[in-house]
């Protein structure tokens, strides 16, 4: 009786106590979701969909692409608040395993622009102190919910969320759920950030597995002088208080509606857009009169 029981116990020590998933493989992304925004990236002044504050959209307004022809900002990968959305973060998910014991020790995420690779660890240890290095892919740990693999990321380098300007401090903190399904995988992310935005920032991504394709090693940039005629010290910006209302021309949306916020996240802001195009076509309205009265 006595040997039974110590069998049921050494049996209930070596089973997992909750379901574990492998979402270890080659991966690509299914890029059906705000194409514009992943591969060539959103336009000045959109910040729709974007629970951003004041200081987050003051330092938007005056960044400047020519930045990225610098050549300390040329080898910049993309950091861990956008390496997985885009453009095409085709990656390899492998799992470390203890050789030994068999437990899983980490996994490790390959492939995003730049290659700024991460790494999972499953193995319970503890996020180092506030003051240890912030790196652009930060320092994960993940934890099983179920069938779900939750990541909780810290020591983010200060960088961005979107690739037009729309920053991310150092003091960010992101949550990652990872949930397979079969053949395809979806990723959510939920990014929080005291300085920059007003509510976290949600949004997900969609992979599929790919027996065919090979993430391989990474190919290290080169640097250039690519604008050789500007001045020593040239820094490109837009001057502070710059509006870019060229989104909001283009699509025909009021410009209010593009500048993002915790409100424009809710349904019912479209009653505010609603009402601002009424207004805006009563404007156009007497406009017309009034120029026919005095072509009269």
């Amino acid at each position: 009786m006595r040997t039974a029981l110590q069998l049921v116990v050494v049996m209930l020590l070596a089973t997992p106590a909750f379901a574990q998933v492998d979402i270890s493989g080659e991966w690509s992304r299914e890029n059906h979701e705000d194409q514009p925004h992943r591969a060539p990236g959103a336009e000045l002044g959109d910040y729709t969909g974007m629970p951003i504050n004041a200081a987050a959209r003051r330092k938007a307004e005056s960044w400047d692409a020519s930045i990225l022809s610098q050549p300390e900002q040329q080898a910049k990968p993309h950091p861990g608040q956008y390496s997985m959305r885009g453009p095409a973060p085709n990656v390899r998910i492998s799992r470390i395993v203890d050789p030994v014991g068999g437990q899983l020790v980490a996994f490790t995420i390959a492939g995003t622009f730049g290659r700024s690779d991460r790494t999972i660890w499953m193995d319970g240890r503890p996020h180092p102190s506030e003051y240890a290095e912030h790196t652009f892919g930060g320092f994960s740990t993940g934890e099983w919910l179920g069938k779900t693999l939750k990541v909780t990321t810290t020591h983010l380098k200060t960088a961005f969320i979107n690739r037009n300007g729309v920053p991310s401090s150092y003091k960010a903190g992101m949550t990652e759920w990872y949930v397979r399904h079969g053949n395809r995988m979806s990723q959510m992310t939920w990014i929080s950030d005291p300085i920059y935005l007003e509510e976290p920032f949600v949004r997900s991504n969609n992979y599929q597995i790919n027996d065919e394709q090979h993430t391989g090693t990474a190919i290290p940039f080169e640097t250039v002088d690519e604008l050789g005629d500007k001045p020593r010290g040239w820094v490109p910006s837009w001057p502070i208080g710059t509006t870019h209302t060229e989104f909001a021309d283009r699509f025909k949306i009021p410009f209010e509606a593009t500048r993002g916020g915790k409100e424009t996240l809710y349904p019912e802001y479209m009653k505010k857009i609603q009402q601002w195009v009424r207004e805006e076509a009563e404007k156009s309205g007497k406009s017309e009169k009034a120029e026919k009265k005095e072509s009269r």
